[in-house]
């Protein structure tokens, strides 16, 4: 007999792993013990060779389904006697070598707990087991036990404790074990006091009956919500959160709402909704028929064809839709632009102005988190991340991790879609998407999380790594925190920050990649805001081949925001665009684009702006990017009445215009004074571009071609591309990162922590 020491490494703790490894155990007939440490799953057992290696690939086989191994090594050492199996309390070390377990919606046993009147659990809001609950949000320190979550308080009923201590229950170990005998409670806010304990979802209910807002505190903070067919209640609700066109999302009692009739959802959509990351998925409206619900649509979705669809994912949710039996809009609990509501007084002192009643609870929450959002391509069915927040962070389990710098490194990414990355102990993280860090709640917001996941990782970096814009926030906090810790700071352009996060994600970092980076706005190494970029990667050094010809870039945020200025600019003062000025505007905006010192632009999403402009007149937008996804929602119908038809094209026998923008803005204008439908010129519009990239990619000739930016946010873009290109190319998109901006700050990790060249050649 012998003894070996098994030690797994990855998302291991809050999955139910030490009770599977104890069960595993005892169906083997095998001694020692299974510990949680700050460095992973420990297992020691006495077994001869052969019993032990079988042993361990049962492990890594029939691993939790939650879990997910990383690295998993196996070892003799001296013999200890054992003699019997046991569960070790976790300890805590020196350093941590951990992913965090990130929130999980909630499991079908407990859902069927939660509606058996048998069960002790019967309709209780807070049920969980090991398989399900909040993790990440209520995280004090690592190794994830009670007493390092915000459950501490709490103090387990006898039973919820012969629960926790049995090795053989599903909630053995289970920290936010509670039950209605120790139970976490719910409190509800109104008119200025608390209200009566208990009947709360009769309550909740009662007031979306009556058109009211309702703050509704959940695992990563408050949604704000109302009945998603009182279009009263919703445009006030639009009023007070200073939100007056972005598109809401809707949580459905169930997928077999009437609501689902008016949608199109394949199956993948339907899976990523029922996971136990219970996602916001976009999913395309049905056009030309009535609406069998009586959702207002309109109102919800600002005029676009997409609706953000999710799954109640908290036994509260789950009884409060069951009994209400009608969707309701559920948008993050904050005024639009500042950070997620998470904390009971300032919910109160926030969203009272917003919310007629504030649903709170006393289990507090340590970090914000916002709901995540993904979609599918309607042809390829390709996955694209729009925001990874609550269930997808803040782990990213990066397959070349090992090959990575010995280093703790920390890159700090964007200003909008803000997050930062962090490489420790051979682990990646990506912190959840945290918004926009040009305002103040929002820059406290992302220090907050960035301090809390250094002090629960026991981190200190080596490195820090920001974007080379002077002005972002998170420039100016990395320059701080490398004074701070006196270590070194490296400048990475921000498309080539966007080119690496896709060759990483993809494992092509060994190979010569065509690059193209299309989004809105990013200091070039020239000094000029580039964004519609063409890149070569090899050998580690990134060339820049090409890009959409410049134009002038002026007046800084209100261009970004007024896509007739870019018309304007890209077409260089056209006469089509006189109309969209007033007299005094279009003297002034002239005068300032005759400059020839301005600063310039390639950026693709400025093209889409313009090009919206033109096609639907939509000239001032309320947020980035408002207008560009109007302009895929208009391609999108013309594109589900009709064949894709690739032959629809500016572009002639394959010649490339020399200043491409104007080129294509020039042919809309013409179709457009002609009456054609804007449908299908922005059916048009899309087709030319994938044709572009096209010819560009057969131009340049490198056969391996990577896709990144904000731009390949848009589902038919993308379809659209592999229509042209999938027979010639071999293609590469985000897979587990979003393209936008949240993937800055990977890629600044990745050039930091390989030996890529730092450099941008011209």
């Amino acid at each position: 007999m012998q003894t070996f020491h098994i030690h797994i490494k990855g998302i291991v703790q809050g999955v139910g792993f030490r009770p599977f490894v104890y069960k595993l155990a005892l169906e083997s007939k095998l001694v020692g013990w299974v510990n949680n440490t700050s460095t992973g799953v420990h297992i020691h057992i006495n077994a001869i060779k052969e019993e032990a290696y079988l042993f361990f690939d049962r492990v890594l086989i029939e691993k939790p389904k939650f879990s997910v191994i990383t690295e998993a090594t196996i070892i003799e050492i001296p013999i200890e006697q054992y003699d019997q199996f046991n569960i070790v309390h976790s300890q805590e070390g020196n350093s941590t070598n951990l992913l965090v377990t990130p929130d999980y919606g909630m499991c079908e046993d407990c859902k069927n707990e939660l509606y058996n009147a048998k069960n002790k659990r019967f309709r209780y809001p807070f049920i969980t087991c090991t398989n399900c609950g909040p993790r990440y949000s209520i995280i004090q320190a690592l190794p994830y036990d009670r007493p390092t979550t915000t459950m501490r308080p709490f103090k387990m009923c006898p039973t919820c404790q012969e629960e926790y201590d049995d090795p053989l229950n599903r909630r053995y170990y289970s920290q936010t074990n509670s039950c209605p005998d120790c139970a976490i409670e719910l409190s509800i806010w109104q008119d200025g006091c608390f209200l009566p304990k208990g009947d709360e979802v009769n309550k909740i209910i009662k007031a979306w009956k009556l058109g009211k807002i309702v703050a509704i505190k959940g695992i990563g903070g408050l949604l704000l919500t109302c009945d998603a067919t009182n279009r009263i209640a919703i445009k006030r609700l639009r009023k007070l959160k200073h939100r007056p066109t972005k598109p809401f999302a809707v949580m459905l009692p169930t997928l077999a709402y009437d609501l689902v009739a008016d949608l199109e959802i394949n199956p993948y959509a339907i899976l990523e909704m029922h996971s136990e990351r219970s996602p916001i998925v976009l999913v395309d409206l049905y056009d030309n028929q009535e609406s069998i619900s009586d959702i207002a649509y309109d109102e919800i979705t600002g005029g676009l064809s997409k609706l953000g669809v999710m799954l109640p994912y908290t036994p509260l949710y789950e009884l409060l839709l069951q009994a209400f039996g009608k969707p309701i809009v559920a948008t993050s609990g904050n005024v639009s632009g500042d950070t997620i509501v998470f904390e009971n007084a300032k919910a109160i002192k926030q969203l009272s102005s917003i919310a007629d009643m504030i649903v709170l609870n006393n289990r507090d929450i340590v970090l914000a988190q916002d709901d995540s959002v993904v979609g599918y391509t309607k042809i390829e069915n390709r996955k694209i991340i729009f925001r990874r927040s609550r269930g997808l962070a803040p782990s990213y389990l990066y397959k070349n991790s090992d090959k990575l710098q010995k280093k703790t490194i920390l890159s700090l990414g964007a200003m909008l879609k803000s997050t930062f990355s962090l490489l420790h102990a051979e682990n990646v993280f990506v912190s959840q998407y945290l918004g926009n860090t040009e305002g103040v709640a929002a820059q406290d917001n992302f220090t907050t999380t960035l301090e809390h996941l250094l002090k629960i990782l026991r981190a200190k970096p080596d490195l820090i790594v920001v974007d080379k814009h002077p002005s972002y926030f998170t420039r100016q906090l990395g320059e701080s925190l490398a004074q701070k810790h006196d270590v070194p700071i490296l400048e990475v352009q921000h498309h080539q920050a966007h080119f690496m996060s896709v060759l990483a994600e993809n494992d092509l970092l060994d190979k010569k990649v065509l690059g193209v980076i299309w989004d809105g706005t990013g200091l070039g190494e020239d000094g000029n805001i580039w964004g519609g970029e063409f890149f070569i990667y090899d050998k580690g050094a990134i060339s820049r081949e090409s890009h959409l010809a410049y134009f002038k870039f002026i007046l800084g945020d209100k261009m970004v925001m007024e896509p007739r200025i870019s018309a304007l600019s890209i077409t260089e003062c056209h006469h089509y665009m006189k109309d969209k000025f007033s007299a005094e505007e279009w003297r002034i905006y002239n005068t300032l684009l005759a400059k020839k010192e301005d600063l310039k632009c390639s950026s693709a999403g400025r093209l889409f702006d313009a090009a919206t402009s033109i096609i639907l007149n939509i000239d001032k937008q309320n947020f980035e990017g408002e207008a560009p996804m109007h302009l895929e929602s208009r391609a999108s119908l013309y594109f589900r009445k009709n064949e894709v038809e690739i032959s629809c094209t500016y572009l002639v026998e394959d010649s490339i215009p020399n200043n491409f923008p104007k080129f294509i803005l020039t042919k809309l204008m013409e179709d457009k004074a002609k009456g054609l439908e804007s449908d299908f010129l922005a059916a048009k519009f899309h087709i030319t571009l994938a044709h572009y990239i096209y010819l560009k990619a057969k131009e340049i000739g490198v056969n391996k071609v990577a896709f990144s930016g904000g731009v390949f946010q848009n589902s038919w873009l993308v379809d659209l591309v592999y229509i042209f290109m999938e027979n010639e190319f071999e293609l590469y998109f985000h897979v587990d990162l979003s393209p936008n901006d949240e993937g800055v700050s990977f890629g600044q990790l990745i050039v930091a922590a390989t030996e890529s060249k730092n450099q941008i050649n011209n």
